[in-house]
């Protein structure tokens, strides 16, 4: 007796593939999910660096700009 189509046996080795693939499917998902968390917090401290070095910067030459030392006059150089 010959039959066409799937037999059972087949069958759950297909099943079993395609429980593998969506299982490899949802940990690479999952995978790509973490990098691009990590990348989010990467972009963001490096965004609060750069916000306290300008803080720092704009602090700094604030109060350098506001110092009572005279300027001094230099004369024009010799050729």
């Amino acid at each position: 007796m010959t039959t066409t189509g799937s037999s059972g046996g087949n069958h759950r080795f297909f099943r079993g593939e395609k429980m593998f693939e969506f299982e490899m499917h949802q940990a690479r998902s999952a995978e790509l999910i973490r990098r691009a968390e990590r990348e989010r917090q990467a972009r963001e401290a490096v965004r609060l660096a750069h916000a306290a070095r300008d803080e720092a910067a704009a602090r700094t030459a604030e109060s350098e700009s506001h110092t009572h030392r005279p300027r001094r006059h230099r004369s024009p150089r010799v050729a």
